[in-house]
């Protein structure tokens, strides 16, 4: 029997579900549209929506399930909430922020919005190890130059962690 995904998220979008969907599955390896549900007659207007659009998209990206919802322009994005994507080197950090940040916007220590407003967090795995270091001194420089940056420089995290 397949294990059953406890927590999902659910992303509300204007009018966007189904093409940010396939911006994301286009994006990340091992990733689908799993499916796609209409509005009919009965529930459109809620939504402002017309009969026949895009109600919502089950998506994966990584095997991790995804509904995008077409809910109408009552509720947007904002960084209360971000997805963040942990990167085994600097490789994926720069394929993931350049993907990300097409038409999107860049931010401050490894954030951006991407073109549809959700904020995403690419991060090195190893910045777990540089910035918790039990000796403080080398955390607060890995910290203080990761407070410069936009897209994360592993190179330069490692350089400061060893005081160079």
């Amino acid at each position: 029997m397949p294990t059953i995904q406890r927590i999902a998220p659910c992303l509300w979008y204007d009018s966007q579900a189904e093409a940010a969907a396939a911006f994301y599955t286009s994006i990340f390896a091992n990733s689908r549209i799993v499916r796609t549900l209409r509005y009919g007659e009965a529930g459109h207007e809620i939504h402002g929506q017309p009969a026949g659009s895009v109600l919502t998209v089950v998506f994966e990206l990584d095997g991790q399930r995804f509904t995008a919802l077409n809910g109408g322009p009552l509720f947007t994005f904002n960084e209360a909430v971000s997805l963040e994507v942990r990167c085994a080197d600097q490789g994926e950090v720069d394929y993931f922020w350049d993907r990300l940040t097409d038409g999107g916007e860049e931010s401050a220590c490894g954030w951006l919005k991407d073109r549809f407003g959700l904020s995403w967090q690419v991060t090195p795995a190893v910045l777990d190890d540089l910035i918790n270091d039990p000796e403080d001194e080398r955390s607060e420089r890995v910290m203080d130059a990761l407070l410069k940056m936009k897209k994360l420089d592993i190179a330069a995290l490692e350089r400061a962690h060893r005081g160079d």
